[in-house]
């Protein structure tokens, strides 16, 4: 059953599904749809062209779905999608998308959005990401899945951060980060591996083992980049991990690959 406190405010159009909770002071657009099982606490303000998934829990004094920080957007229509299971904790901001990027930011499902994270417009979050306290992500980035981005981070705009990577906490993110890697440091380097993550994902011994030597490989000192990534991509072949990095690296991006601080001042 629906609950909606006495001091909300929903709009009549607004689309509410089974078992949503809407609690006190909280805002909800005309524009706006909630799936099953969505609990908005006190004070959450939910505007514009936003749906958020089944059993989402929003905190309160988040702001979700308000216009672009874009000062090229002139109010065309755009839209936020929020994906099912996700935690959004108090403060946390994220807006809707620009012309500029589709016109769509949208977040995955079983994410962690911690006090005071901002997801900026265009942005596409995948699943199972944590954003922890204070993280800052501009606009048009992309966070593939089961990215860990610790407290007080910044990623730049148009920034690409790989699948099961990690990133320190307080970290300036500038240049893409491959998947599986770990990042440091303002402005960010590569730093080796995010093993750890891995092995609590699940993966096999051997999977460390190949994305290890791949990565000793395409960061070593003899060749350029690209011959190293054609060597490794020869290699390993089979060993789709390291598939995946290859595959990052030779995607078209308007950003570098972050790079060891060794590689990086050479």
């Amino acid at each position: 059953m629906t609950e909606v406190h006495q001091t909300a405010i929903v709009d009549a159009s607004a689309e509410l599904a089974s078992d949503v909770v809407v609690g006190p002071y909280s805002i909800v657009g005309p524009r706006v749809r909630l799936e099953d099982g969505v609990k908005l606490h006190s004070h959450v303000v939910v505007e514009g062209k936003t749906s958020v998934g089944s059993r989402t829990e929003i905190f309160p004094f988040a702001s979700i779905g308000q216009p672009p920080q874009d000062l090229k957007y002139e109010g065309e229509e755009s839209e936020l999608i929020v994906g099912s299971d996700n935690m959004i904790r108090e403060h946390v901001t994220m807006n809707s998308g620009t012309e500029g990027g589709g016109l769509i930011t949208e977040v995955g499902n079983n994410c962690a959005f911690l006090t005071g994270a901002h997801v900026g417009h265009d942005t596409k979050v995948g699943n199972g990401v944590v954003l922890s306290n204070n993280v800052m992500l501009a606009g048009h980035c992309i966070i593939d899945d089961f990215v860990i981005v610790s407290g007080g981070a910044g990623v730049h705009q148009f920034t690409r951060i790989g699948k099961h990577s990690f990133i320190g906490g307080m970290s300036g993110v500038e240049n893409d980060v491959i998947p599986y890697g770990m990042v440091l440091g303002n402005r960010a380097r590569l730093a080796g591996l995010n093993v750890i993550g891995m092995k609590r994902r699940g993966f096999e011994r051997e999977q460390i083992h190949a994305l290890r030597a791949a990565y000793r490989m395409l960061f070593a000192e003899e060749g350029t980049l690209r011959e190293r990534v054609e060597d490794v991509a020869a290699l390993f072949s089979e060993q789709q991990d390291v598939m995946d990095i290859i595959g990052f690296i030779k995607a078209e991006t308007s950003r570098s690959i972050c790079m060891p601080r060794a590689a990086a001042d050479d």
